[in-house]
């Protein structure tokens, strides 16, 4: 069996169930995995994006902070770039091992085009606004998603949302956009609310740390996670096939109880 198609809310985008996260494709510093790594070689990422393809994964997640992520994807996927979603983001950039942020509309608007440019393409599917953590603040005083309508409207971007990290983040997110990101996996269900409202709202929803950063056993979680009802994608990165192959076999398995065990 391979990997289903979600809606993404009411975008009128359909994901596969697990998304391919690219932070290792082309950052390796200051990064929360278990285990210290070597950046891929090309290769090697066109190795994992070919199984990726070949098994239905069709959402590729990417970010101006994963240092040179961009700009590799966009010389490796070339004229296989419309078979796939990008989700990119704006509002942090990876700058001498440091990240550093920036939400102004000018900001975010000159951010969006630059990763137009590295990724060799000339729309985003779904961006969003990556959160130092102060989701209300950033949502209020910036009007972030007054930027990401902007951006809509000249057509550079398809939907848009925040990659949030608190439920009032999440919430106000789903009341002003698109989409949200949101943390979730077995260990942690404090932002089940915020899946919950998006399926009110039919609002789209991707989640991260599905597998907390690789600290969790990965069928289990991804098993879990990719079922439960509301959830559009689940983001796992993996440089390492057979990891990226166990992860496909996970989120193709039946149909399991979410909040058992």
């Amino acid at each position: 069996m391979g990997i289903k198609l979600n809606n993404l809310g009411d975008t009128g985008i359909k994901v596969s169930a697990i998304g391919l996260g690219t932070t290792k494709f082309g950052r390796n510093t200051n990064v929360k995995y278990p285990h210290s790594f070597q950046l891929p070689s090309d290769q090697q990422i066109l190795d994992i994006l070919t199984i990726a393809k070949e098994h239905g994964i069709n959402l590729l997640d990417t970010a101006p902070a994963y240092g040179t992520c961009e700009e590799r994807l966009g010389k490796l996927l070339g004229s296989t770039r419309n078979d796939w979603i990008i989700v990119s983001k704006a509002g942090e950039e990876y700058i001498n091992h440091e990240s550093v942020f920036n939400f102004t509309q000018d900001y975010i608007l000159q951010s969006i085009k630059r990763s137009l440019k590295l990724l060799n393409t000339d729309y985003i599917d779904v961006l969003l606004i990556h959160s130092n953590g102060d989701d209300q603040e950033i949502i209020e005083r910036y009007d972030v998603f007054g930027s990401l309508e902007i951006a809509k409207q000249q057509g550079l971007i398809r939907a848009g949302g925040m990659s949030t990290k608190t439920v009032a983040g999440g919430l106000l997110t789903l009341e002003h956009s698109d989409v949200a990101m949101v943390c979730y996996n077995p260990d942690y269900t404090a932002e089940l609310p915020v899946i919950e409202a998006a399926t009110e709202q039919n609002k789209g929803i991707l989640i991260k740390k599905a597998l907390d950063s690789g600290h969790l056993p990965a069928a289990e979680s991804i098993a879990r996670v990719t079922q439960l009802p509301g959830v559009s994608s689940t983001l796992v990165g993996t440089i390492n096939p057979q990891h990226l192959a166990n992860n496909i076999a996970a989120a193709s398995s039946q149909k399991i109880d979410a909040h058992a065990g």
